[in-house]
């Protein structure tokens, strides 16, 4: 990525600012702004976010705002309420507290004498989440957004719930939040009451993965934050941004399609990441293209971007499997609208063993109907990867045939020319089961020559939300139904001599919670399909203004002190019939040198089951937190471990803080532990 250092606006920082709330709670902003904004007021673009803008979020921020404000824009950081240096206690995600303060934040910045009162909004995943929720309550101020990894719908869409079945992510975001809501502020900031606003937090925070699990159903609690239910409250305009290997790409095709305001959507092949930093590559010069962004929506000035295509994207190559790419061949192709008219649905019919193109030439196979039954061993989705790829770890999904052996699967005949598709593919399915929970994971894969099977996507139904999540209902065994499984959106070419295989298990753990019994599904083959959206290549795609090369302000200057370890592991113990999917992601310990602030940030993770028993699954994260300077220190640790019986989830967590002062003879001086059982909800 290449570094600038010259922009067209000189500018300066302020390491922290406190802006006042409605009822009295003060904010903590760091800001950057050109130097005479003063004097030629600018607009302002905010970040709202509960990851620490004086710490773990300092070296992206650093990136990211000097960039902008160097093109003539005001930036504030903002610590949501009871994160970093902000008061308060954090509870839970996506509230009203959290709308009203940022509602006051923005009034805040089109007030100050160095904004000309527009402020625009941008973030990844939380950050993106609450700039499309933000745009739906209309402050006045708000006149733009750039939503990253996020989502319209926190329920359909989110690191919680997939197709009404639990996420294995469910327990690895609640860790995150665990360690970021246990960290003190920073006494050089707020001074000598740092220490009871970390007590404060430690005590009142709570555990938010028993929240989430008492809400297993699409309810009022995902509903109220979700801007799907009323698209029209969103007036201000709209970037939405995603990757291939994220979870959150869906909702950009959603709100190409729902939206009634200008809007653009882009998807590329990253993870969870920014474009400009992402992985797998190639990364873009998203800066710039927010800087043309802003440029037309906050300046009025014409920088072309309205007159580019609604729906850029992706076209990705077929590749070999892998956990982990370093770039992802492919070519960029766009849609000027969406859903685009050119885009034609292509069935393909489940029959015997195969995939039977409707409208191709009789079945060559002579083989009939049939009802076929798929009881999945629990070994199934060891190596499906994490639900939104991260690129910390190997976490992207690992040839298919270990999984396709506990299956079932339908393939079809050699394409005869590539095959290029383009947006949300469906499976629609007659099946049956034998239990009143059950469940269906659904992985469309290509087989290349080699006969090695790359998953391109999938999606998962819990049959009793079969009729929507709002009010499921459990099976009647052995009756049939008629379901939709809606696969995740690609961008993908299959080329000639290439197979699909569409393939369905029962389970697919440990990235989804196994139903409470193990349940067998039959499928009546000529009865289900698989409909995939085509999309033709095209000359236009060719004359495509290019992205520039990636580019960002200087990077934090950071020490590393300790070394760092990441590994995705899987094991299987003969003896006892326990398998584990072990991951670390530490990255040992760094010293920010503006600061002189020393980082200590580890996680691990751990999902074992035992042979085929669903209630043996187990999920254990463990992590620690340590920022400390000479003068100064804390340390933060959590275990969380969530199992489950027919009947309930089962949570039990552990947190313990230390203050790291060598006079202290027991440097522990705070301690929790809890015990939840929550019942299960038909999942």
């Amino acid at each position: 990525m290449k570094t600038i250092t010259e922009f067209p606006h000189e500018t300066r920082v302020i390491e922290n600012v406190y802006i006042p709330m409605r009822d009295g709670a003060r904010l903590a902003a760091r800001i950057w702004m050109p130097v005479n904004a003063e004097q030629q007021p600018v607009p302002a673009i905010l970040e709202y976010i509960p990851y620490r803008k004086r710490d773990s979020s300092r070296a992206r921020d650093e990136l990211n705002h000097p960039y902008m404000a160097g093109h003539g824009y005001v930036c504030a950081r903002v610590d949501m309420r009871g994160s970093g240096d902000s008061d308060g206690v954090i509870v839970d995600e996506y509230r009203t507290q959290e709308h009203e303060d940022a509602e006051d934040v923005i009034a805040w910045l089109a007030e100050q004498p160095w904004c000309d009162g527009k402020v625009g909004m941008m973030g990844i995943s939380w950050g993106g989440f609450n700039s499309l929720q933000l745009a739906a309550r209309q402050p006045p101020a708000l006149k733009a957004i750039i939503s990253a990894s996020a989502t319209d719908d926190i329920y359909v869409d989110n690191m919680h719930y997939m197709g009404g079945c639990l996420l294995g992510d469910n327990l690895s975001e609640a860790t995150v939040m665990f360690a970021f809501n246990s960290l003190p502020p920073d006494p050089q900031i707020v001074g000598e009451r740092w220490r009871d606003m970390w007590h404060e937090r430690l005590s009142g925070s709570g555990l938010w993965l028993e929240t989430w699990l008492e809400h297993q159903r699409r309810d009022d609690y995902w509903k109220t934050a979700s801007v799907c239910e009323d698209y029209s409250q969103v007036q201000c305009p709209v970037m939405a941004v995603g990757g291939w290997a994220d979870g959150y790409t869906n909702a950009v095709f959603r709100l190409m399609e729902n939206l009634d305001v200008p809007r653009k959507g882009l998807i590329g092949p990253w993870g969870h990441k920014y474009p400009h930093i992402g992985v797998p590559g190639p990364a873009i010069g998203f800066l710039q293209e927010a800087v043309r962004w802003w440029d037309h929506w906050l300046k009025g000035q014409d920088t072309g971007v309205m007159d580019e295509p609604m729906l850029r994207v992706w076209m990705q190559d077929s590749v070999s499997p892998a956990a982990s790419y370093e770039d992802r061949p492919g070519r960029w192709v766009a849609e000027d609208r969406w859903p685009a008219p050119e885009i034609e649905n292509r069935e393909f019919t489940l029959r015997g063993h195969h995939l039977e193109e409707v409208g191709s030439d009789a079945d060559p196979h002579g083989e009939s109907d049939a009802e076929v039954a798929v009881k999945s061993p629990l070994s199934v989705g060891m190596f499906a990867g994490k639900w939104a790829s991260y690129a910390a770890v190997p976490d992207l999904p690992f040839d298919q045939r270990e999984e396709d052996g506990g299956s079932i699967f339908y393939e079809s005949r050699p394409l005869t020319e590539d095959l290029e598709m383009l947006g949300l593919p469906q499976c629609h399915f007659e099946v049956s089961a034998d239990q009143p929970v059950a469940m269906l994971a659904v992985r469309l894969s290509d087989v290349n020559l080699d006969g090695e099977a790359t998953r391109v996507t999938y999606g998962l139904l819990n049959l009793t939300h079969r009729d929507g999540s709002e009010d499921p209902s459990p099976l009647e065994p052995g009756k049939k139904y008629r379901v939709t499984v809606p696969l995740n959106g690609i961008a993908q070419t299959f080329p000639a001599g290439h197979r699909l295989r569409l393939s369905i298990s029962t389970s697919y753990w440990p990235l989804v919670w196994p139903s409470p019994e193990a349940a067998t599904v039959t499928l009546t083959t000529g009865a289900s399909s698989l409909s995939v959206p085509v999309r033709s290549p095209r000359a236009e795609d060719a004359r495509l203004r290019e992205f520039e090369e990636p580019e960002a302000a200087t990077p934090l200057e950071i020490t590393q002190t300790e070394p760092g370890q990441h590994h995705w592991r899987v094991t299987r113990d003969l003896a006892t019939n326990v398998s584990t999917l072990e991951i670390a992601n530490d990255q040992g310990a760094f010293r920010i040198e503006d600061t002189d602030t020393h980082i200590r940030r580890g996680t691990e993770e751990w999902y074992s089951f035992r042979w085929n028993d669903v209630n043996s699954v187990r999920g254990e994260t463990r992590t620690v937190r340590r920022i400390q300077r000479q003068d100064w220190g804390a340390e933060v640790t959590t275990n969380t471990v969530l199992t489950s019986t027919p009947t309930e989830f089962i949570i039990d967590a552990e947190l313990d803080a230390y203050e790291l002062d060598a006079q202290r003879g027991d440097p522990r001086v705070y301690s929790q532990s809890w015990h939840r059982r929550v019942p299960r909800d038909l999942v």
